[in-house]
């Protein structure tokens, strides 16, 4: 879209000021209106997000603002009471939210536009300020993240990033509610409609048939939300990794409900890669909101502090104070790939309470080496709050590969109505005569699933990580993504 802002002439001894586009503010101003979100009571979700912020950045004060025509309304405010909207002008906030991206103020003191701000010149006496925009889907900025110090200071690109993510989920929190406002209507609008209708035996009669119509319609549209919730709770596609060849695969056991299987790969710093799978327990929105936390927390730690073991006790720490996670708990598998110079990856996995990974390779024979990495002592995450998580470091050799799931596909029954076990797992990988690549692996064991009489009764998550051997090692990496978000007699792949 537009640029929201242009620089006006500055008055002497200030910077030049971003003043907003007509058309552009009264169209940011109408999505604003559209998310009837200004002067709603508090909500959970925003307060928690406004005091991660403040944890993660060790900041006193941080907040979720919502820039009305002529205000600053607080949605949130973790360390900053009794203060529900300043205004517009001069504003942190004003400013931010007419940028492209994030705004950074290392010195308000140093910056004459952000001097005259009550929050800088007043009794707080704020000296750092960063915020990152909340966009809507269609590009306009209702409103900031922010996070607020006492002392100048500056943040890294990471720490932007991280910023950044927060926002994003502010406004999937958004869209959520927006969602259920809309259902909610619908739902009143429809009964309004039928009790008009039940004068009569005809009318009744037409309501009923329009209910079934109805009815029909609303089950493709759950099916149909399922699946775009689902799809935003994953990866759009796995990243390429230099050196090393991926592969997903993802199935849900049914249409109308979202699972709470999640994973993700993506790079941390000085060519070194996290990747995580885990499984939250549940199904439905509750699940899919814990998911959504769980993801967007694992992401934001590792990018802190890659330590796998510190990535689940931070996870496990945001889950124990979540109110909306109440007593919902996940296992979930966290490893940090770093490069070798010899070829290959060192792998450091911590557990937490999640089934055991794999790691294979070829045998002498024609079967496959395959060994359990089960780091003992791993627990649940966000079950107590004194857990304890453990990890082991291995090397992934050339030629080799590292095999991880959820447990729907080890509860999945066979022909003979037993479950599958991890036991029959092994004896799967043990007996494999194809190849160990990440996309092999994943491929024979969407086969297998497909073989089974009863498919599977929860969702599945795969993900498969392998060294090309000498003789087949790219010059970069090779992903592959399958989703599958049907039932299995209405298998699905992008």
């Amino acid at each position: 879209m537009t640029s929201q802002a242009s620089a006006a002439d500055p008055a002497p001894g200030r910077s030049p000021e971003l003043v907003p586009d007509p058309d552009v503010e009264a169209a940011r101003l109408s999505a604003v209106r559209r998310y009837d979100i200004l002067d709603t009571p508090p909500d959970g979700a925003f307060d928690r997000i406004a005091a991660l912020a403040g944890r993660l950045f060790d900041a006193p004060v941080a907040t979720v603002t919502i820039v009305d025509s002529d205000r600053i309304w607080f949605k949130a405010a973790h360390g900053l009471e009794g203060v529900a909207e300043i205004g517009r002008d001069p504003g942190l906030c004003g400013s931010a939210v007419l940028r492209d991206d994030a705004l950074v103020i290392p010195d308000t003191l140093l910056d004459p536009v952000a001097a005259d701000n009550p929050l800088v010149a007043g009794e707080m006496g704020v000296r750092f300020y960063a915020a990152a925009p909340i966009t809507t889907p269609d590009g306009h900025r209702l409103g900031t993240v922010n996070i607020l110090d006492t002392r100048p200071r500056s943040i890294t690109q990471d720490d932007i990033a991280t910023l950044s993510d927060l926002a994003a989920i502010v406004m999937d929190e958004m869209e959520l509610r927006l969602s259920a406002l809309r259902a909610l209507r619908d739902e009143q609008e429809r009964r309004a409609a039928e009790s008009r209708h039940a004068e009569t035996e005809r009318a009744r009669a037409e309501a009923e048939r329009a209910a079934r119509e109805q009815a029909e319609k609303d089950k493709a549209a759950i099916a149909a939300f399922a699946s775009t919730l689902q799809r935003t709770l994953l990866p759009p596609a796995l990243p390429v990794v230099p050196g090393l060849e991926l592969a997903c695969h993802y199935r849900t056991a049914s249409v109308h409900d979202v699972g709470g299987d999640f994973y993700d790969v993506f790079p941390v710093d000085e060519g070194r890669w996290a990747f995580f799978l885990g499984d939250v327990c549940g199904k439905g929105p509750d699940a899919a909101t814990v998911t959504a936390l769980a993801r967007h927390t694992l992401r934001a730690a590792a990018q802190i502090d890659p330590d796998p073991v510190t990535v689940l006790s931070t996870l496990n720490t945001v889950l124990l104070s979540d109110v909306a996670a109440g007593s919902r708990f996940c296992t979930a598998l966290v490893g940090l790939l770093t490069p070798q110079e010899n070829g290959g990856f060192a792998v450091t996995v911590a557990s937490g309470g999640h089934p055991s990974a794999y790691h294979v390779r070829p045998a002498e024979s024609d079967s496959v080496w395959v060994k359990a990495v089960r780091p003992k002592g791993g627990m649940l995450v966000g079950a107590f709050p004194e857990a304890h998580f453990a990890q082991s470091t291995f090397p992934l050799a050339p030629g080799e590969s590292l095999f991880l799931y959820t447990d729907g596909l080890t509860e999945a029954r066979t022909a003979k109505g037993a479950m599958l076990g991890e036991d029959g797992l092994t004896g799967f990988l043990h007996q494999r005569t194809g190849p160990l690549t990440a996309t092999a692996l994943v491929d024979d064991t969407v086969a297998l699933l497909d073989a089974l009489p009863e498919g599977v009764g929860d969702d599945v998550a795969l993900l498969t990580l392998s060294v090309p051997d000498s003789a087949s090692a790219p010059e970069a990496g090779v992903a592959t993504t399958a989703h599958t978000t049907a039932t299995p007699e209405h298998f699905g792949q992008e």
